[in-house]
């Protein structure tokens, strides 16, 4: 897939990899890392209104700007477009009995919740995502980019 943006999407080193699930909290590690969700209407980047980059709380890469977000009254962040299509991998979800599109960190593979077909125009889509899995730099300010090597 293209990558307009230009941000690396190599992963992040083990080391690098490590260092940063050692600073997670356990409810990030359980949403980020073993696909969970977290309690709707609870994340602290629901109310959220600066503008600003939303990135991967584990590998700082931009998964959406201010600009597309909106109030889906879902009780999760939710968003109209990801900042580069790369950097939001999607996958078939069957868990709960159900068929949903789960989204994930181009970079990092890391979950960050799921994208469905009733979202604002023009794309017509809703990234429902987890507060937990983003981390938000207000305009202004730049997100750290890991090292460039590969694991």
């Amino acid at each position: 897939m293209p990558n307009p943006s230009r941000y690396s999407l190599k992963p992040l080193t083990q080391a690098a990899r490590a260092d940063r699930i050692g600073g997670l909290t356990d409810e990030e590690r359980r949403i980020l890392l073993h696909a969970g969700t977290e309690t709707p209407f609870c994340g602290g980047l629901l109310s959220e209104h600066r503008t600003g980059l939303f990135v991967c709380r584990l590998c700082h890469l931009p998964l959406f700007r201010s600009q597309d977000k909106f109030d889906s009254r879902t009780g999760w962040p939710s968003f109209g477009a990801a900042y580069d299509p790369a950097h939001v991998a999607r996958t078939e979800d069957r868990s709960h009995g159900m068929l949903r599109t789960e989204v994930r960190c181009g970079r990092c593979a890391s979950h960050l919740g799921h994208v469905f077909p009733d979202g604002p125009p023009p794309t017509g889509e809703r990234f429902c995502i987890n507060s937990a899995c983003l981390r938000f730099f207000p305009e202004g300010t730049e997100p750290p980019q890991p090292a460039l090597e590969t694991t």
